[in-house]
């Protein structure tokens, strides 16, 4: 069958092959081998210089080993951490350490960052396992666990800033942010008074936070986040 355009042969294992030699020809389509093809080429298909570059999934749990090793040794008041104590917390060499985080400054912050990003995200999970009422009571909880967190590394955290950075950039937006969906969707079903201010909420569960500094005080702080979350159910219409 002859093609609408021109067209040229080629020779190859004594077969010819035609080939469409139209402009439609030197338009490249988009495929799992097409190497200017995928999430991080721009419309006309360059690479962009600043698109991340993707970890291997090894590269990844090491991260994330360190990320947690971190958390653990710079939230202890007190303690005197070594980088090398955090790569042998993680199972890791002290070059892979170096190779994610060059400094110490970069580690911390990066821990820090990656405990606020774990607590925004399960609030989907949580949505999606339980009512939105019952999801948002147990994001409190997730939430005094964060502020604890921070608290532990506050000493950590101040050498950040002391070093140029600002580690707490957009948190504030990003767990207004949080608690608005979670708000709304509780509001949505009924079970929370629907002229709830995200903003409110926060500096509630931030002074509930403040009692729960004390292992000990764990419980009565669950008693107030109960208390708290009564007073976003009084008067809802469900």
């Amino acid at each position: 069958m002859r093609s609408g355009g021109p067209s040229v042969t080629v020779e190859t294992n004594r077969r010819s092959l035609r080939l469409p030699t139209g402009p439609a020809s030197r338009t490249p389509t988009c495929g799992p081998w097409t190497p200017t093809c995928g999430p991080w080429t721009t419309p006309g298909g360059a690479v962009p210089e600043n698109a991340p570059r993707p970890l291997r999934a090894d590269a990844r749990r090491n991260r994330e080993r360190l990320l947690d090793a971190a958390v653990r040794a710079f939230s202890r008041p007190g303690a005197e951490v070594t980088l090398d104590a955090v790569a042998k917390d993680a199972g890791v060499g002290i070059g892979t350490l170096y190779r994610h985080f060059p400094t110490r400054e970069a580690l911390v912050e990066a821990a820090y960052r990656n405990e606020l990003a774990k607590l925004c995200d399960s609030a989907e999970d949580l949505l999606g396992q339980l009512p939105p009422d019952a999801a948002t009571r147990a994001w409190m909880d997730r939430f005094v666990d964060y502020l604890a967190t921070k608290r532990g590394m506050a000493d950590a955290l101040r050498m950040v800033i002391a070093a140029g950075s600002n580690p707490y950039a957009q948190s504030r937006d990003r767990l207004i942010a949080t608690l608005t969906r979670l708000l709304d969707a509780a509001a949505a079903a009924g079970a929370v008074r629907s002229d709830v201010r995200p903003e409110d909420v926060l500096a509630g569960l931030s002074g509930v936070s403040l009692a729960a500094g004390e292992p000990a005080q764990r419980e009565q702080a669950s008693r107030l986040l109960d208390l708290l979350m009564d007073g976003l159910r009084y008067r809802a219409p469900g």
